[in-house]
Formats: structure tokens, C-alpha cells, sequence
């Protein structure tokens, strides 16, 4: 059924949610993960930062970013389970929108994430990356949500 699982991770303690859900799946099904870290240059950037600043945090968030993918790679590893990753440098997109592209080039059969689950005032405040991916993609979408949270 599915054997394409395409899984965004960021660091958070949500994007690991999505992460170990998307292993055990992968497990069972014999499904191959591709996992994408996307870094999203233009939206936070201060019109007071000269070229050699914007760059050099571009270099840190490229940096993090592929730590970031390495140890999630080592956890899809060791669990046994083929994948590959993809660092992303969006060039002022929205993360979501970077995610759905991914799934639809690669493609993905479904794609996995994690969410806070947010919602009414803290959802539009903090934006949706889940919310995005959940309307625009063309596959399925699992949203794995902490047991523990009430919205």
C-alpha cells in the first residue's frame, strides 16, 4: 500500500512524533523513508543584516539543519529501514509548501508528520506547517499528535 513515506523533520519533539510513527509504519509495510529538513531563508531575515551576516546564518541554519537529517537518519537506520534524506533551502516559501513539492516529486505515497495540534487563536498566531501540507497535498497525510496534549 504504501512504500513511499516522506517525512519533514525540524528538531521539535512534534517532528519526532511524526519520525518514530513513520518508522514503525515503514516496518511493517517494507516501506522506504525519505526524510526532508526544509530551511526557510527569507521570511525571518532583518533588512539591518549586511550580505556577509545573511550568510553566515544561512551557513548555521544549513548547518543545523543537516544534523538534524543525519540523526534522524541514523534513527531510521537502526531501525532497519531503507531511507535517504534532502536538505531543502527555500527561497522565502513556506515550509508547507516546500513539503507538498517533495511529495509530489519524489512520489510519495503518503507523508507523515507531527503537530501540536493547535487550535483557534494559537493556530493562527503560530501558523501551520500540518495544516498546509493537510489541504494542499495531493497523497495522504498521517498527522501524529502527542497522546498526552489536549488541544
Amino acid at each position: 500500500m504504501y512504500q513511499h513515506l516522506l517525512v519533514p523533520v525540524d528538531g521539535s519533539e512534534t517532528a519526532r512524533w511524526g519520525l518514530n510513527e513513520a518508522i514503525k509504519l515503514a516496518g511493517r509495510l517494507g516501506a522506504h523513508i525519505r526524510l526532508i529538513h526544509v530551511v526557510n531563508k527569507l521570511p525571518w531575515v532583518s533588512p539591518r543584516l549586511s550580505g556577509p551576516a545573511v550568510q553566515e546564518l544561512i551557513d548555521q541554519l544549513r548547518g543545523s539543519g543537516e544534523s538534524i537529517l543525519h540523526d534522524s537518519l541514523t534513527a531510521v537506520r537502526t531501525a532497519g529501514i531503507p531511507a535517504d534524506s534532502r536538505l531543502i533551502e527555500a527561497l522565502g516559501a513556506e515550509v508547507g509548501e516546500c513539503i507538498v513539492q517533495q511529495a509530489a516529486s519524489w512520489p510519495a505515497d503518503l507523508i507523515v508528520c507531527g503537530t501540536h495540534g493547535r487550535r483557534g487563536v494559537r493556530r493562527v498566531l503560530m501558523g501551520s506547517d500540518a495544516e498546509y501540507v493537510l489541504r494542499r497535498s495531493s497523497v495522504p497525510v498521517l498527522m501524529v499528535r502527542d497522546a498526552g496534549l489536549s488541544g
